[in-house]
């Protein structure tokens, strides 16, 4: 993949701009999200009836055996699409009828967007990611890479970084089956050597550039280190994919130790504006984006 994947995946139309859109985000513990401000904002900068709502599912007390019917009841309702959050990126893939390229690459979906012919599911956490990460680290060192994390935002910021300079990864999660399985993955796309589980965390986390948390750790919802800050030393450039709050412990740990760090506003964002383009067809400002973004402290 490559930062193409910011726009609609080659193949698979975009929705023709209408003046009134009802769409939504599909999540547990998601009542900080700064993504409806985004989406509605600039559909009102574009002159739609932009609506764009929180479907919580820890408030309607909705598990994996219900995710189905919520989201077919999403789509008979009129929604023109929705994006997916924590816990549901994986899940989610099974009610698409066509899985883009951005998703099938990864895994994992965040935007399902509904049609007349049928549900395509897309991931703009890939192009997200990588926009942020191109912009944060400048020209620090990120040869080798320690990812904490392997559900479906870890699968997607794995091939953005081996995507973008990380030139070998350490996989961690404490779900061992999960690092194993995205390891094999992403080593199947990429080719066998530049991908592997971690194993060492110490040794890991000491061996590595650039340390990202693609856990929910650290979310308002999941309060939080996703790594013992011992772990951490000032030549690490450490990434954070959580974005409310937009300081996390992690990034506050890692600054306090001196390292550079990348917040989750560039992802949340870039991914925003890639999920807007998808549902409405129209090109997005992402200054205007990034100033409503900014406007939430």
């Amino acid at each position: 993949m490559s930062a193409a994947d910011a726009a609609p995946d080659e193949g698979v139309s975009a929705m023709a701009p209408e003046s009134d859109l009802r769409v939504g985000l599909v999540g547990a513990g998601i009542a900080a999200s700064r993504t409806p401000a985004m989406h509605v904002a600039e559909g009102q900068a574009q002159g739609l009836n932009y609506r764009y709502d929180l479907i919580d599912t820890d408030v309607l007390g909705i598990g994996a055996a219900e995710l189905p019917a919520l989201l077919h009841r999403l789509q008979a309702e009129g929604y023109a699409g929705v994006n997916v959050t924590y816990p549901w990126k994986r899940a989610a893939l099974a009610h698409a009828d066509r899985i883009a390229d951005s998703a099938r690459a990864v895994g994992a979906t965040n935007t399902l967007v509904f049609a007349a012919d049928g549900v395509t599911a897309h991931n703009t956490d890939y192009s997200g990611f990588a926009e942020s990460f191109r912009q944060g680290r400048g020209t620090y060192p990120v040869g080798t890479a320690l990812l904490l994390g392997a559900g479906g935002a870890g699968g997607a910021v794995a091939q953005a970084l081996l995507d973008n300079g990380v030139d070998h990864l350490a996989i961690h999660d404490t779900d061992l089956s999960a690092a194993v399985t995205l390891a094999k993955a992403t080593a199947a796309r990429l080719g066998a050597g530049r991908v592997r589980v971690a194993v060492d965390l110490p040794a890991d986390a000491a061996g590595a550039d650039l340390i990202v948390n693609a856990t929910p750790v650290g979310m308002a919802k999941l309060p939080g280190c996703p790594l013992d800050p011992a772990l951490l030393s000032p030549h690490h450039l450490v990434a954070e994919i959580v974005y409310f709050p937009l300081e996390t412990a992690f990034l506050a740990q890692a600054r306090r130790l001196g390292c550079a760090t990348i917040d989750g506003s560039g992802m949340a964002i870039h991914q925003a504006a890639a999920a807007f383009s998808l549902f409405t067809g129209l090109t997005p400002d992402l200054n205007r984006m990034r100033a409503t973004f900014d406007a939430f402290h």
